[in-house]
């Protein structure tokens, strides 16, 4: 329980990151940020400690009480903007495509999957938004050194760059709770997430 998501706002109530519970609770006791409920209000730590926990809440035990875990604080001091550009990493590609191969169309798990160049580097083609796809491992060799007209393929979409924040997209190992939705305008590991070189 210690290790799940809760999400982290601004002073200005815009998602900025996603922490762990145990750190959530290290920020509400040193009063740099603050809780927030179902209808928005605010909490201190020792005001959310007195709050009942619910048997359908998640909580955490002490000696003498559970406390309700929150899911979504508020940094007191904090007012900056999370970072606009998406980071060009496998697990943004992998997220854009949605996990599908962009030739059959077919969804994989993501160790069957692979990236592909659309234009060969061999061709001259660069490592971009534009020009990275997922592919399985089958079309990745069906396709070969040969674009995908030469190869008689066709994309199901075209590659673009995202216009989401990749952190809030998708979970990776985090669940997504219901408190979230209304702070998200859209609904990680060091490899996937990893900017690669153009």
């Amino acid at each position: 329980m210690l290790e799940t998501g809760v999400l982290v706002l601004n002073r200005v109530y815009q998602p900025v990151h996603i922490t762990s519970v145990r750190r959530a609770f290290g920020l509400l006791y040193q009063g740099v940020a603050k809780a927030i409920d179902e209808e928005f209000k605010l909490f201190d730590f020792d005001s959310w400690a007195a709050l009942a926990a619910a048997a359908h809440q998640d909580s955490i035990g002490t000696v003498d009480r559970r406390i309700r875990v929150p899911r979504v604080i508020v940094l007191l001091a904090y007012d900056r903007l999370p970072r606009a550009r998406v980071r060009f990493s496998r697990f943004n590609i992998y997220a854009r495509d949605e996990n599908t191969c962009q030739y059959c169309g077919r969804r994989y798990r993501r160790a069957e999957l692979n990236l592909d160049h659309v234009i060969p580097r061999s061709r001259g083609g660069s490592t971009h938004w534009e020009n990275v796809v997922c592919s399985c491992i089958p079309c990745n060799l069906r396709k070969g050194g040969r674009t995908p007209e030469e190869a008689g393929m066709r994309l199901h979409h075209l590659p673009a760059r995202p216009r989401w924040t990749p952190t809030f997209r998708s979970a990776t190992r985090r669940a997504f709770y219901r408190e979230w939705r209304p702070f998200l305008s859209l609904a990680d590991a060091a490899y996937w997430n990893a900017e690669l070189l153009e």
